[in-house]
């Protein structure tokens, strides 16, 4: 943002004039001392492309905590380094030096890279170098106070030694295992993947399935399935007649399967080869044998088969898949498909077939599920929901049919593990792993299939042991927000082995076998705890950083003093932020490494975890170029407008959404604060020192009552803060601060005094700093213009002042408000314009029956008269009477509060009330003048109003 500079002139950079200063005195350089430290971490970025929005919040949250907690006196670490490891950087760089044109276009028009750079990036190492570059850059302008002198590459030669250190301490614990297992894979980048590799598809799981062998002649069509217990009610097989099928032999054997299923297959059966085309029109109306039954079954046609899904083969169970008895339905009136294949006879004689008892449902549960969820042909979209009802249902409580043999009564769960085990045992079925969801596509753009890793090298996760030190971890840390912790928990135990490690790629290698490279997710699980050393193995030879070394500084005594003071010191870890996405693998496994290697009171304490971003109401995507670069906004915005926007739009852990219109909206309250800070000087003559002021006690009601709004923001913004509420945060702190401030500049802009002038210049010296976490820029330069000492980023964090917020002096100026609001609804009423309002308080007596209501505590007629009465509060009991009904009706609307001097009140806001509604006011204690017996109205925090006409 370019604001005038505070000395005069042009117009200048203020926000490099800060970053200057900041630089040149170090500020956010951060040493062991005597305070008590605060050590929090952000996710290090993958540099792979540009900086959009949604980095922009995921960074500058920690930013906003880290600047917060180091104004409240604490020594606040919060460093940066890079993620250049893994192997999608390598695929990119192979596609652009074969110019695919799809990431060409990507990388000069979405990343913005420079024709000439853009030559060099056929060197994956170059595009890490210069994402890093530009990250920093960017990073660096949005203001983020980093200690730039712990930056590091995780391809960095010393930090290399430290992952090996780690990978080391976890098999000599018998937590690394070498075997073969299904994984992600980008044959483009011949690697596995993990989800930090992907453009699409992050946190798809992936499944087992069976594969069933229906006999035709010499070969097998083969189906895929979740549910080989239903073998046993198959009536036919589908094919997608509009599909490619092949001929493949693997294992000896020949399939039938689709083209398109191939290429995933193929990496689990590396034998697998195409030896000739099958055309799935001639198939259609053929017979095949069931492998179970020996039943023979029909081939028939489904458009719904999809050939990348499994083997693009499908056998149906009318009986117990709504899908499959639909489609049969939806055949049978279809006479044009009939009769182009000749299906009349075939599929007559098609009937479903019971195989799991279900209690409350009959023989063919997915008619029934279908009717339930009114889904009468294939098109429907709640077909889905039919069929997954029912699934989970049989899955959880079925038990196999009494017609078939071995099984009868077995649960389905039991029994669909043994059929298959049986069913592989004998040759007739076998398996295959698939994504529960597609596409899942690398960072490179390549097309991800599941491979059959073997002596691949597994990080032991399914390690009983390992997972109950992982809980113990888990139940020690605090996570925002908590109702997250459930799936930590549920990922802690549902991780099964990972792949740590894979043939190309950057990265370190693995110190027992060279042949491979320590994956991603496994090198970037402890790295916080380099990050309290880093700076000073910069002057280290990598040679020099044995086991040994890092032995004695993260688990012994020995090693140099200065390393060991420095990670003791910042150690523990206190707040890890990532975003959700993440939960399922890197923040847990963060939570793993650090229970096996490190001793308890090393422990991580919390973790902040992230919603996702959005533009414009649409999910934001760089591979199909629908975000906004940090740099773009940081240019068209300033770096504050969009610090501010991103905190403000959500909370942290909430979806945010960049809409321009209120981006634009934000601009121009950070340039009313701007212009509010030059009226407050205005008022005060120039003369302020905001250092100096501490505080303010005013003599004024009004007076009071902004210096206790003031505190309540200080406090509501301050506990927002310590729970990274940001978004609560700014409201309290900007927007509902801002609506106080302009209410009480309406009530003394008549009446400047010396007073006045001083809880302003309090109100600027607190406001300035409360804006500082959030609009470091403005505050830094507001700060210098009107008189602060040093840099607002070292000024201390305002305090809040309980006894100067006080509910009755709060509730006393909202009658205020109300009472101006009920003059200006009876002017609108009568239509004219008064002489002279009248503004009667209530009497002493209705006080005391207040409290009475409030000590009774419930709206009992009987209990509250009986104590008025023995009180002797009123002599006119019917008057009494009549005023108790009143509270018992409007108590759940109005309350009841501590009295309060209403005359003094309105007296002392007697000119302002005036200044609103355009007439004399008077305000009355006794109703010595009221001709139309309006003050019998009045009731506490109620003034009674006649409104003087003259008529």
């Amino acid at each position: 943002m370019k604001l005038k500079s505070h000395d005069g002139g042009d117009s200048v950079n203020i926000e490099k004039k800060w970053r200057d200063r900041w630089s040149e005195t170090g500020v956010f350089q951060a040493d062991p001392d005597d305070k008590e430290k605060i050590f929090l971490t952000v996710a290090y970025p993958y540099p792979s492309g540009a900086m959009h929005i949604g980095h922009g919040r995921t960074y500058t949250v920690p930013d906003v905590y880290a600047r917060f907690k180091r104004m409240q006196g604490y020594n606040v670490l919060f460093p940066m380094a890079w993620h250049v490891t893994g192997a999608p950087v390598i695929g990119i760089a192979r596609r652009i030096e074969r110019r695919d044109p799809w990431t060409l276009k990507i990388y000069r028009e979405v990343h913005r890279v420079p024709e000439e750079e853009l030559e060099r990036f056929t060197d994956p190492e170059y595009i890490v170098e210069y994402f890093s570059r530009e990250y920093r850059s960017v990073m660096e302008e949005m203001g983020y106070s980093i200690d730039w002198r712990r930056e590091f590459k995780t391809t960095d030669p010393t930090y290399s030694k430290f992952i090996q250190w780690q990978i080391r301490k976890l098999r000599d614990m018998g937590l690394v295992r070498k075997g073969s297992h299904p994984v992600k894979y980008c044959p483009d980048c011949e690697n596995p993947v993990g989800d930090h590799d992907l453009l699409e598809g992050e946190g798809v799981a992936i499944n087992r399935l069976t594969l069933l062998k229906f006999k035709l002649d010499d070969s097998f069509l083969v189906a895929a399935t979740f549910r080989p217990e239903t073998i046993y009610g198959a009536t036919n097989i589908w094919l997608n007649p509009h599909e490619e099928y092949v001929r493949v032999r693997t294992g000896g054997e020949e399939w039938i399967i689709s083209r398109a299923s191939v290429d995933n297959l193929s990496h689990q059966k590396p034998d697998m080869e195409i030896i000739g085309e099958a055309d799935p029109r001639g198939l259609i109306g053929k017979y095949l044998e069931n492998p179970v039954t020996g039943d023979r079954h029909p081939v028939l046609p489904a458009s719904f088969v999809d050939p990348e899904y499994a083997t693009g083969v499908v056998f149906s169970v009318p009986a117990h898949a709504p899908a499959d008895y639909i489609a049969l339905e939806d055949l049978r009136r279809n006479p044009e498909l009939i009769e182009e294949y000749d299906l009349r006879d075939v599929i007559r004689d098609i009937e479903p077939v019971n195989v799991i008892k279900l209690e409350g449902y009959g023989d063919f549960p997915a008619a029934e599920v279908l009717d339930k969820f009114g889904v009468e042909s294939q098109e429907n979209p709640r077909l889905e929901d039919a069929t997954g009802e029912l699934y989970k249902l049989e899955h959880a409580r079925g038990v196999m049919a009494g017609h078939i043999p071995v099984y009868d009564g077995m649960r389905v769960s039991e029994a669909r593990e043994v059929i298959a085990e049986e069913l592989m045992e004998r040759g007739d079925a076998d398996e295959m792993y698939e994504f529960a969801e597609r596409p899942v596509i690398c960072r490179c753009g390549g097309r991800c299939v599941v491979r059959l890793m073997e002596d691949q090298w597994f990080m032991k996760y399914s390690d009983e042991n390992w997972k109950e030190l992982a809980m113990r971890c888990l139940s020690g840390m605090k996570i925002i927000p908590e109702e997250v912790r459930a799936n930590f928990e549920y990922y802690i135990d549902w991780l099964n082995d990972w792949a740590c490690s894979r043939r190309i790629g950057l990265g370190t290698r693995l110190p027992w076998d060279e042949r491979w490279i320590i994956e991603p997710l496994t090198d970037s699980t402890i790295y916080m705890a380099y990050y309290t050393i880093a700076h000073h193995l910069k002057n280290m030879e990598a040679a020099e950083l044995d086991d040994e070394f890092f032995d004695s500084i993260f688990l012994g005594n020995g090693g140099p003093e200065e390393l060991r003071r420095e990670f003791r010191y910042w150690y523990p870890l206190d707040w890890r932020l990532s975003a959700k996405d993440l939960i399922g693998n890197h923040l847990t496994f963060h939570i793993f490494h650090h229970s096996a290697i490190f001793p308890e009171s090393l422990w991580p304490g919390g973790v902040v975890v992230f919603g996702m971003g959005l533009l414009e109401g649409n999910k934001m995507s760089s591979s199909k170029g629908n975000v906004i670069l940090l740099k773009d906004a940081i240019e068209r915005h300033g770096a504050d407008v969009v610090r501010l926007f991103l905190m403000s739009s959500a909370e942290p852990w909430q979806d945010f959404d960049w809409r321009e219109t209120e981006v634009i909206g934000t601009r121009r309250r950070i340039e009313w604060f701007m212009e509010f800070c030059e009226r407050v000087s205005d008022i005060c003559g120039g003369e302020l020192e905001l250092e100096g002021i501490s505080g303010c006690e005013p003599e004024s009601f009004i007076g009071k009552w902004m210096v206790g709004q003031l505190n309540h923001r200080i406090r509501e913004a301050t506990r927002a803060l310590e729970s990274f509420q940001t978004r609560k945060a700014v409201q309290e702190a900007l927007f509902l601060l801002k609506k106080d401030v302009e209410h009480y500049m309406r009530r003394v802009e008549n009446r400047i005094d010396d007073e006045v002038r001083a809880v302003l210049g309090y109100v600027l010296s607190v406001w300035i700093r409360l804006m500082a976490p959030f609009t470091p820029y403005t505050a830094e330069e507001m700060w210098e213009k009107y008189g602060g000492r040093g840099l607002v980023a070292e000024a201390r964090w305002p305090e809040f002042s309980e006894d100067s917020i006080s509910p009755e002096i709060q509730a006393a100026e909202e009658m205020v408000q109300n009472t101006v609001r009920d003059i200006q609804e009876i002017m609108k009423i009568i239509d004219t314009t008064p002489e002279r309002i009248h503004i009667y308080t209530s009497p002493e007596w209705k006080w005391e029956v207040f409290r009475i209501a409030r000590e009774v505590g419930k709206p009992d007629m009987g209990a509250i008269m009986g104590r008025v009465s023995a009180e002797g509060v009123h002599d006119n009991m019917k008057e009494v009477s009549e005023f108790v009904r009143r509270i018992i009706r409007d108590a759940g609307r109005s309350g009841v509060r501590e009295k309060i001097d209403e005359y003094g009140v309105l007296l002392d806001a007697a000119e302002y009330i005036e200044s609103e509604v355009g007439a004399e006011v008077v305000v009355h204690r006794e109703p010595d003048y009221d001709p139309e017996n309006k003050a019998r109205n009045a009731a506490p925090m109620k003034p009674a109003i006649y409104l003087e006409t003259g008529n």
